[in-house]
């Protein structure tokens, strides 16, 4: 077992009590995986030091959903189409992402991208609507949430052009790529957003660990992508990932990196609340 990994592995709690906070800025808790029990994972999360959660959508349903969530339990709420769901996406779908898009739990355009690693969508429909949540976004003043899979090509002229106006304001999640690619969006005005993906234990993702000790730390976010990429050791014992779950993920990066827990939990959550606009004291 590599060092990287000691400190995630030796833990055999469900749950790592800190007395750090934390904030899982990417987790879809409108997905049907939640509804047994949602407002228990919410509290389980605040239990575990999390203080909130984005809950970015991937449709228009679910932006609907998010939206509600975010002003029932206090969390905050991204709306987009996600690249998948374009091409179920009906004609008068965009307008309402728009109009979402005012709410006051609103604090980020997505999730939205470019996606070659599912054939659910054309490439070109992908890029007409990932287009769309750029140019949103930007006239909105607000953030963007960017899917990237197996699409960097695609997807690095289309940051380009939009940088072009000006520097980018968003987030590439739960990153998977490679170095030179995080140095191009960082070089835009992106921050990197890692996942439960970053903690697992094989050669094939050594050069993720490699990307995650280089990232500037003012630009590292930390997130679960609940209920999916549950981190090591939950991984093969839970079938579903959950926002209490980035409190593993931010200590294995923490000792990554070198730094404290309490280091990177202070960064990431002053990172989230600056890209995402919160004050410090608003929930």
């Amino acid at each position: 077992m590599m060092n990287d990994e000691l400190t995630i592995a030796e833990h055999n709690s469900s749950f790592i009590i800190h007395h750090s906070t934390f904030f899982d800025s990417h987790a879809h808790l409108d997905q049907e995986e939640f509804d047994a029990d949602r407002a228990a994972v919410i509290a389980r999360a605040r239990e575990a030091g999390v203080e909130t959660i984005v809950c970015p959508a991937v449709s228009v349903a679910s932006a609907e959903t998010v939206v509600r969530l975010a002003e029932e339990h206090e969390l905050w709420a991204a709306v987009g189409i996600h690249p998948n769901y374009t091409a179920e996406a009906a004609p008068d779908d965009w307008d309402r992402i728009v109009e979402l898009a005012g709410n006051p739990r609103v604090v980020a355009i997505g999730e939205t991208g470019l996606d070659r690693y599912r054939d659910y969508s054309p490439l070109r429909l992908q890029q007409e609507y990932f287009d769309r949540h750029l140019q949103l976004a930007r006239s909105r003043d607000l953030p963007v949430i960017i899917h990237c899979r197996d699409a960097r090509e695609d997807m690095l002229p289309m940051l380009r052009a939009a940088a072009a106006e000006g520097p980018l304001v968003g987030v590439l999640h739960a990153f998977s790529g490679t170095a030179d690619f995080a140095a191009e969006c960082l070089s835009l005005g992106l921050h990197v957003g890692f996942a439960g993906n970053v903690t697992y234990s094989n050669r094939k993702n050594d050069y993720l660990r490699d990307v995650a000790r280089e990232i500037p730390e003012d630009r590292l976010l930390i997130e679960t992508d609940s209920p999916y990429l549950v981190p090591q050791p939950f991984r093969g014992r839970e079938k579903r990932n959950e926002p209490a779950h980035v409190v593993q993920t931010a200590t294995f990066l923490a000792e990554l990196r070198g730094v404290s827990v309490e280091q990177l939990a202070a960064a990431t959550t002053a990172n989230a609340r600056r890209l995402f606009r919160l004050p410090v004291e608003q929930k």
